[in-house]
């Protein structure tokens, strides 16, 4: 990551061309570092913290003159950014407008391109929390985890940019847990899991404000046609293989779509998750099949695609609150 910074008469006041390759942040070890900065413009103390894909960093600044910070970051990074205390003005190549974040204000920018420019105007303090994802662990995380994160990690994994439409205040909670991690009073294994709990609390805390806000109620997320005709493609596949249904992978890939628009497409189509929706489908069928009178139990969970009988019985009495002998006799 390259970082100049300049004041407004373009004369360079620092630059450092320090380059940390992605493995670095991905090191299962927790590794810390430190950064001071003392310049006549102003000075600088920056403690940050990195493992498993997670980066967070802390600290505090004195500005004395306005500054302009252009950094170049080609690590594919998403960004969430608490400003306790002063203020800055981003511009990110890729972003459609400059924002600004003020004291207790927060946000979650993501762009693939990676130059950023901060305007810094003079200012006693700041201080600022910030908590950064690789892009593949923040993929990851966006998994199963609420529409928010699934809109938002559908736009990442597709390097779409995401950054926020309107300005969000910090709770009260969110500055407990930064103040949680900043004193943090364990070491070793127990830190880097500490920590890790309070990296996953923030990006919750800071989803269900924008899921309360409805930045991503089901009502404003739409398809299109070909999407919705690939959604139901998908749906005769994952029927056609139901005895050895097909991975979210391949029927991806043989759909069309992406996987977090299959899932998302499917929960809005369906009202339903794939495999939830096979789950309805296989006991359904079962259902059916017992009616018939033709085939044995053991015949009709191999039929669907059972492990063994156990799980069939158990599975149709937590749907239908019977077993299939039960059902049988009624």
């Amino acid at each position: 990551m390259s970082i100049t910074v300049t004041n407004e008469r373009k004369e360079v006041l620092f630059h450092d061309d320090t380059v940390m390759c992605p493995e670095y942040f991905s090191r299962a070890e927790l590794k810390e570092r430190r950064h001071e900065v003392n310049l006549k413009s102003g000075r600088a103390d920056f403690h940050e913290i990195s493992f498993d894909g997670f980066l967070m960093g802390f600290g505090s600044a004195v500005i004395n003159e306005k500054l302009q910070i252009d950094s170049l970051d080609t690590l594919q990074r998403v960004g969430m950014h608490f400003m306790i205390r002063g203020e800055v003005t981003a511009s990110i190549k890729g972003l459609r407008k400059d924002f600004r974040t003020r004291e207790f204000e927060h946000n979650l920018v993501y762009s693939p391109e990676p130059e950023e420019k901060l305007q810094v105007e003079r200012q006693p303090e700041i201080r600022v929390f910030a908590l950064t994802f690789m892009k593949d662990r923040f993929i990851q995380l966006a998994h199963h985890n609420g529409p928010v994160l699934e809109r938002f990690g559908e736009n990442v994994e597709n390097n779409r940019p995401v950054y926020p439409d309107q300005i969000y205040k910090m709770t009260p909670r969110m500055m407990q847990v930064i103040d949680e991690v900043q004193n943090c009073h364990f070491t070793g294994g127990l830190k880097k899991l500490f920590l890790q709990s309070k990296a996953i609390e923030l990006l919750a805390l800071q989803c269900e404000q924008f899921e309360l806000d409805g930045v991503a109620r089901p009502d404003k997320m739409s398809l299109i046609r070909s999407d919705e005709e690939r959604i139901r493609y998908a749906r005769d596949l994952l029927l056609a293989n139901a005895q050895e249904p097909l991975s979210l992978g391949e029927l991806s890939r043989q759909s069309g779509l992406n996987e977090f628009k299959l899932k998302s497409g499917f929960r809005k189509v369906f009202n339903n998750t794939v495999f939830g929706y096979l789950s309805e489908h296989r006991l359904e069928e079962a259902q059916r099949m017992i009616r018939q009178g033709n085939m044995s139990f053991t015949e009709i969970a191999d039929e669907l695609g059972y492990s063994s009988l156990q799980h069939f019985s158990n599975a149709f009495r937590k749907k239908f609150s019977c077993s299939p002998r039960e059902f049988q006799s009624k």
